[in-house]
């Protein structure tokens, strides 16, 4: 995810993060595949490719999140 997906500043639709593994983490609260909320998934039909963007944002936050914390953790 180090790609900006969802950042076309050409004023094409923004693609929707989904990869098709839905499975909502009962302890983030996120879809196990794409990252996003409930609320975010039910809603990116209506949002405007500001508010995708912003969505991609905070999808890219979530994962630098998690990379870390799975980098702290002994193996």
């Amino acid at each position: 995810m180090t790609e900006s997906l969802g950042h076309d500043d050409d004023g094409a639709a923004v693609p929707s993060p989904c990869i098709n593994v839905c499975k909502m983490d009962a302890s983030t609260g996120w879809c196990e595949g794409c990252l996003r909320s409930i609320d975010e998934i039910a809603g990116w039909s209506s949002f405007d490719n500001d508010a995708k963007r912003a969505v991609w944002d905070a999808i890219e936050a979530r994962h630098a999140q998690l990379m870390a914390t799975q980098a702290k953790v002994p193996r």
